[in-house]
């Protein structure tokens, strides 16, 4: 189960951290469901409820935080311009701990991504969305992907643009199909909400805030 937490923090903030260029600053938020065909993984998943997704963002800036009772709260700052980028988290198990890293660091091999364009679309927050087919490899784990992007806010993020050239646009809708322990796993995402107001600049300082400690490496591989 702490595996498939892991994977789903990870591809949740996959998709969450991005800079705009036709909204430049505001908050986005993502609301995200899990199922499985397992009753009793069923059990565990309605303990965990449904997991929200908050991104402010200005400029090449953002901020994304995600908080469950299961996993805790993260949070990742990321600045597109200098490429820096750090990620706390307050794990019930591990405490207060922080990791510095890069916005070109990317959980997707390239190699092993296929994309194919579908006939579908939806209308999303008033945003028209193209369907698209989706199959990567996250973190070793094979994943099949269903999204509906919008052009119209013409967002970039360094994992999704990591996927492949040919998925154009923001994902406002996906869904993920995987397979974890001969347990079949549906993971839904969608922007349930769009903020253009004005963001203060220090949602995004990287000063590491006091009481947290640096994670070390064989904590992040736990």
């Amino acid at each position: 189960m702490k595996k498939i937490l892991v994977l789903v923090v990870a591809l949740t903030l996959s998709f969450a951290g991005f800079s705009q260029s036709k909204i430049n600053e505001g908050m986005l938020v993502i609301t995200q469901k899990m199922t499985s065909d397992n009753e009793q993984m069923n059990a565990q998943i309605s303990m965990m409820g449904d997991t929200k997704t908050t991104t402010y963002f200005k400029g090449e800036k953002s901020r994304t935080e995600v908080s469950s009772s299961m996993t805790g709260d993260v949070v990742v700052v990321a600045d597109g311009e200098s490429g820096e980028m750090i990620t706390y988290m307050d794990n019930p198990m591990l405490g207060k701990k922080y990791m510095k890293g890069s916005v070109n660091d990317s959980q997707v091999d390239p190699s092993k991504v296929t994309v194919k364009k579908g006939d579908k679309t939806k209308t999303i927050l008033g945003y028209k969305c193209q369907q698209y087919f989706l199959t990567a490899e996250v973190q070793g784990q094979t994943m099949e992907m269903e999204l509906y992007t919008t052009e119209a806010i013409n967002a970039y993020s360094q994992q999704t643009s990591a996927f492949s050239k040919e998925l154009k646009g923001f994902p406002m809708y996906l869904t993920v199909n995987m397979s974890q322990m001969g347990m079949n796993i549906t993971i839904t995402s969608e922007v349930t909400k769009i903020n253009k107001n004005a963001v203060a600049a220090d949602k995004f300082s990287m000063v590491v805030p006091e009481g947290y400690e640096e994670m070390t490496q064989p904590e992040i591989k736990n």
